[in-house]
């Protein structure tokens, strides 16, 4: 009777998802009547599901999910984002295709340090983008490398959804950083070379620039020293203190906050952009908790009902090819990431995927990271496109059209999924790494 409940519950989700409901409050309605028809006491429901909750946040893991969202903010309201911008354009002079692999390389080592995408995409589009568009770079061209680089944000670490992740399935969050890494290295280099090959086929849409201007003003140089040392330095603290084992995944996001602050304040950051990033961390992370905690209520729910275990043994007495399951999960991940954000995409399917998944044979680090760029995929996806949407609001050129993004950022939407099924079938690249550095 419990499974049953929980199935039909489940059912009750995606319909209320569908019907616009917000999945926070989806999650919390399923979970509260279905275990109050499994109990039959509304009492004894309400007793489960508030201990539920009470467990999911005093979770110290729960605590780096806001502090990496205060670096990030602290990071992108200092401009360091512009001067990495800067540096990688320069080091590039001769590369086809200039202004969009600085874009790319900016992205990358941004991700390094903030872990959210949408920050990433807003930065991008007002720093890069008008230089693009300066140097008569192509539109749709110019917009596919904000919108499509920003997507490393959500795979190179500290990435939200890879801690997300690692709360839902109970895996080390440390881990799954370090595993990360060798697949967001391989993901920028299969878009620097798309950029490379496109430009170098078609120079009209990337033309070359002329270098003769590329002078900076002492101000300039003195921003670019403090903005790329303080970078470096806080990716050696952050991952490197996770990777050498000097710090635990919450300390490292401590510590990361602060040294993101005292950069801050070395270019020039005062109390109206220190608070200005303090309240927006707490708006990017005030709704991921809510969602963390309904989300532990549902997955109480399926545990109550056996539900988890009921789906698996469906999926795994099909008698079909392994791979088969694996392509149906992607597909339903890409038809949810054209309705709903990403983190709501792993806290419905998670819970249920990851143990097929490790029921079928394959790497959970590898799964995990083959999860993560698919769902990043759908962040491209039309009609809902979260990265889009964020590079419509924020690039200053009212021409730009929702379709011109699309466009542009279709190449690296395949070029994700590309690299997605590089990972699932060479899972090495995901786990080798936290194996060699971590034990």
């Amino acid at each position: 009777m419990g499974g049953d409940i929980a199935l039909y519950m489940l059912a009750l989700l995606i319909g209320l998802i569908l019907l616009g409901v917000h999945i926070g409050v989806a999650f919390a309605v399923c979970s509260a009547l279905g275990v109050w028809l499994m109990l039959g006491s509304v009492e004894a429901a309400l007793a489960i599901l508030g201990n539920t909750a009470y467990e999911a946040v005093r979770k110290d893991v729960f605590a780096v999910i806001p502090l990496f969202v205060l670096m990030g903010d602290f990071i992108s309201k200092s401009g360091e984002a512009a001067d990495l911008y800067r540096i990688s354009d320069r080091m590039l002079k001769r590369v086809p295709g200039r202004l969009a692999i600085a874009t790319i390389a900016g992205n990358t080592v941004f991700a390094a340090v903030t872990g959210v995408s949408i920050a990433a995409a807003a930065a991008f589009s007002r720093i890069a983008y008008p230089e693009m568009k300066k140097h008569g770079y192509k539109q749709t061209f110019a917009l596919g490398a904000v919108a499509g680089s920003a997507c490393l944000g959500m795979l190179i670490p500290p990435s939200i959804l890879l801690i997300v992740w690692a709360i839902l399935t109970e895996m080390s969050v440390g881990a799954l950083f370090v595993a990360g890494i060798l697949p967001g290295i391989v993901l920028a280099l299969l878009f620097a070379t798309y950029v490379v090959v496109t430009a170098a086929r078609n120079p009209t849409i990337a033309p070359s620039i002329d270098q003769s201007n590329d002078h900076l003003t002492r101000a300039e140089i003195r921003s670019e020293f403090i903005g790329g040392i303080g970078i470096l330095l806080l990716i050696m603290l952050v991952i490197g203190g996770i990777w050498f084992g000097l710090f635990t995944p919450t300390e490292a996001a401590g510590f990361g906050a602060i040294g993101a602050l005292l950069i801050g304040l070395a270019k020039g950051m005062r109390g109206k952009e220190i608070l200005g990033a303090i309240f927006q961390a707490g708006k990017t992370t005030a709704p991921i908790m809510f969602l963390l905690i309904t989300a532990s209520m549902y997955s109480r729910l399926l545990a109550m009902g056996g539900a988890v275990n009921y789906i698996k043994t469906l999926f795994l007495t099909l008698g079909v090819d392994p791979f088969m399951i694996i392509g149906l999960m992607v597909v339903i991940w890409i038809l949810l990431g054209m309705l709903i954000d990403s983190v709501s995409i792993i806290l419905l399917t998670v819970p249920i995927f990851a143990p097929i998944a490790l029921a079928l044979g394959i790497d959970p680090l590898a799964f995990a990271i083959f999860g993560i760029l698919v769902i990043e995929a759908g962040l491209l996806t039309p009609p809902f496109g979260l990265l889009v949407y964020t590079v419509k609001g924020s690039v200053p050129d009212p021409t730009v059209s929702l379709g011109n993004i699309f466009k542009g950022s279709f190449p690296y939407f395949v070029l994700i999924l590309v690299a997605a099924f590089i990972v699932l079938f060479f899972p090495a690249l995901a786990s080798w790494l936290p194996a060699y550095t971590l034990g």
